[in-house]
């Protein structure tokens, strides 16, 4: 996929972009400019029907499909121009779009993955799902000084958002890191702290920042930092390293306080693919004791009786849903 021409991004020039030739799973992908256009109208409730369709024909059931990378550029154009209540679910879009399939996966190995298997092929057009997330990542990377202006947004979820946006970017690793850092100093919201310091911590993770793990340590050791700081800080610490877990760091994670600020950090966008429910319960569980699988502890839990389905273990959603907060568009 060649780079798209800044003067076809920022005019929303949908005819010079070959959507005919990655179609998704529902149809043509043809059909995406003319959501694109209905996303970014004045029509409030039509944006949003647009939005949820979007989600389901670029994001299939946790997977990118190809056309998402082309939609990428004008995805991010339209949060400038489109309704402002749907900037953040715009924005976690197309970090979803950058990312591989990482449904139910809350591991030390796979809380921060973005590669997809190389073998994996996109149904749709046999193209693998790993250059598509690649080419996802490029076009975000092209457009940083879209994003970067967004992390002091006044609304927390579209800062949050734009932080996991960030954690895929593929180049200008130090600039976006520093940026994410900066904003981390002056942060107020738990959500977001939480969300900076996993993006910051997933690009450490990607490009070998051997000062990374230091640094998150001294986060979550500090006992004079607030709880959602130290218990964000102490995820990434695990997912940067390979070495036992501390015994601080076990009391920390597994501490009755923790376990009550489950519902707040399930805003963090990391977490609801893990579970749709209970995200930071399903990490500290996978990274604790990842040889308990997660329904015999869900069975543990509750007492034993019966086994439970993929509906109890998850939440509201079968497993085959697509992770969203809210529910996906039925296909036309």
């Amino acid at each position: 996929m060649s780079v798209i021409a800044r003067e076809v991004k920022d005019g929303f020039k949908y005819d010079e972009i070959p959507w005919q030739r990655f179609p998704h799973f529902y149809g043509p992908g043809e059909e995406i400019p003319g959501l694109l256009a209905t996303l970014a109208s004045e029509d409030a409730e039509a944006a949003d029907a647009a939005l949820r369709q979007l989600w389901n024909y670029l994001h299939h059931q946790g997977s990118t499909t190809a056309v998402g990378a082309l939609a990428v550029p004008f995805l991010l154009r339209v949060t400038a121009v489109g309704s402002p209540g749907l900037r953040a679910e715009t924005l976690h879009l197309v970090a979803e779009i950058g990312r591989c399939q990482h449904l139910g996966d809350g591991s030390r190995e796979g809380l921060l993955a973005v590669s997809e298997d190389p073998s994996m092929m996109e149904g749709a057009t046999e193209c693998p799902v790993d250059w598509t997330i690649q080419a996802a990542r490029d076009a975000v990377t092209g457009d940083l000084h879209l994003l970067l202006p967004l992390l002091p947004d006044p609304d927390p979820d579209v800062r949050s958002a734009t932080a996991f946006v960030l954690a895929a970017v593929t180049s200008e690793i130090p600039r976006v890191s520093s940026a994410l850092h900066r904003r981390l100093a002056v942060e107020d919201d738990p959500v977001v702290q939480v969300s900076l310091i996993l993006a910051i911590a997933q690009l450490a993770r990607e490009h070998r920042d051997e000062q990374a793990p230091a640094w998150a340590r001294n986060l979550w050791s500090d006992a004079g930092r607030p709880p959602e700081i130290r218990i964000g800080a102490g995820l990434a610490w695990l997912c940067l390293v390979a070495d036992p877990v501390p015994d601080e760091l076990r009391t920390l994670l597994t501490d009755p306080s923790t376990d009550q600020l489950s519902d707040l950090l399930q805003r963090v966008p990391w977490l609801p693919p893990v579970d749709s429910n209970s995200g930071l319960r399903r990490c500290i569980h996978e990274m604790l004791t990842p040889h308990i699988p997660w329904t015999s502890r869900f069975h543990l839990d509750h007492g034993g009786d019966g086994d439970p389905s993929p509906m109890s273990v998850w939440g509201d959603e079968p497993l085959e849903q697509p992770h969203r907060g809210r529910p996906a568009a039925t296909a036309q």
